[in-house]
């Protein structure tokens, strides 16, 4: 048996990040039940930090989150660059930029409003005029993130402190003894601590379960996303995230390729995702609407889920019903951009600290990620 101050299951951003601000206070292990960490919803992300999603809760932890994306990893490292984000609006779309406007603005200081030709001058093959694209809103505050580079910087900090970061370590059977909870893994290795921090992405529900807690009722829900070449007269390196002001698509140039999103959202039970042909075909087809790009041979094509709460917003908190029971999940499609402002949630949140300054700052208060808002499955 090993003893910890802090478990903590799922090796996903959201748990490394938070293992990286607990360390500072106990002994803390991590568990992943992969081989790899990050393999499952984190290491499939578009990976943009952006204020085009979410609900003011979301808009204002990433804006909080800002600062550590903009510092070194601790060698020196980048773990993002400034990358611009371009919401775009055929007219049925509209109604909807001027309000996704109206939402970015008290988040960031640097957005745009474009006509359709000003668009185009930036992502050159856009279709536009007529039914297609007639405006657009750039935000130059955005920046692309390096997942597995933030995965590494957190993995980094938790060994530096004393503690463990351990793959192939699936969950099989959780136990309350005395005070402790006891996790078995799938190896028969047994972990032992008062705090148990459920950071396991699609399957928190089912780790509860396995722990006697009642569930959250999380829904994880598949997202598609190809990649394919680039026409080879486009210069596609400086292109931005370029997103529809509805979720209807998203395109984004990777390693001299494009990579484009149908933004689907289908519901799935836990698993390893993988991309169906319709999805696929759906991606290709919001290519060749939205811009004047023909999709003729796929380069790769992946999925991934994102695993929402009924509400839309994260979680973080104890379970009311179970003591040493903590909850770090339904982080959905922001879990990157937001992982630095849930991680200083958390670590407040468990050790009884003051709230973050800079939280309150940005209006996201602990009653925001609380359990206690979300209806309890079943009830």
């Amino acid at each position: 048996m090993q003893t910890a101050d802090f478990l903590i299951v799922g090796g996903g951003i959201a748990g490394v990040s938070a293992a990286a601000r607990l360390t500072a206070h106990g002994r803390t292990v991590l568990l992943e039940a992969e081989s790899g960490f990050g393999y499952h919803s984190s290491g499939r992300s578009a990976t943009y930090y952006h204020f085009g999603i979410g609900k003011s809760v979301v808009r204002g932890m990433t804006a909080f989150s800002r600062a550590h994306f903009e510092t070194p990893s601790a060698n020196g490292t980048a773990l993002s660059r400034p990358s611009a984000a371009l919401f775009i609006a055929p007219p049925e779309m509209l109604a909807g930029l001027d309000l996704l406007e109206a939402e970015m603005r008290p988040y960031s200081d640097r957005l745009e409003r474009l006509d359709a030709d000003a668009a185009r001058d930036i992502v050159p093959v856009l279709r536009c005029g007529g039914d297609g694209i007639v405006a657009a809103v750039l935000d130059r505050a955005a920046r692309r993130l390096d997942s597995e580079m933030l995965q590494q910087d957190y993995r980094a900090a938790i060994k530096q402190a004393g503690g463990q970061s351990i793959p192939g370590a699936r969950v099989v059977a959780i136990a309350r003894e005395g005070t402790n909870w006891v996790v078995t893994t799938a190896t028969g290795d047994r972990f032992s601590a008062p705090i148990l921090v459920n950071a396991a992405g699609a399957w928190c529900d089912e780790i509860a379960r396995l722990a006697g807690v009642e569930p959250l009722g999380l829904q994880p829900l598949r997202r598609t996303i190809i990649a394919f070449d680039a026409p080879p007269d486009q210069q596609i390196g400086d292109w931005p995230f370029t997103k529809t002001a509805v979720d209807d698509f998203y395109m984004l140039p990777e390693s001299g390729r494009l990579l484009a999103c149908p933004v689907d959202e289908v519901p799935s039970e836990p698993t390893d995702a993988q991309p169906e042909e319709y999805d696929i075909a759906l991606a290709a087809a919001k290519v060749e609407h939205y811009t004047s790009l023909a999709v003729r041979r796929l380069s790769h094509s992946w999925a991934g889920l994102r695993t929402f709460t009924h509400d839309r917003v994260p979680v973080a908190g104890f379970a009311p019903d179970t003591e040493g029971f903590f909850w770090l999940a339904g982080q959905g499609g922001y879990g990157l951009q937001t992982a630095p402002a849930m991680a200083a949630a958390t670590e407040s949140l468990i050790t009884g600290g003051n709230w973050p300054a800079g939280l309150t700052d940005w209006g996201v208060d602990r009653a925001d990620l609380a359990v206690e808002r979300l209806q309890i499955a079943g009830n």
